[in-house]
């Protein structure tokens, strides 16, 4: 099951579970749609794999299933 991480890990914006919005890549490294088109350009800067969509998980499944609470934050490998 995805972690559904809670924020990007470049800027920090908040990347609900139950929303789009969120790009991933095979090791769920999180990140914002703003940052992966304009700093990223779909790469990861953590492991160089591609970054893809997350999908959403169903809001009525949250309260079973729920999203990870533990922020990651890495910004030094965001610059542009």
């Amino acid at each position: 099951m995805l972690e559904m991480r809670p924020g990007c890990e470049c800027c920090d914006r908040d990347l609900p579970a139950d929303q789009q919005g969120a790009f991933i890549c095979t090791f769920e490294c999180t990140f914002c749609a703003h940052c992966n088109d304009s700093v990223l350009k779909g790469t990861c800067p953590n492991c160089g794999g591609e970054l893809v969509p997350r999908p959403a998980r169903p809001t009525a499944l949250l309260g079973k299933f729920p999203a990870q609470t533990r922020r990651t934050l890495k910004p030094e490998g965001c610059a542009a």
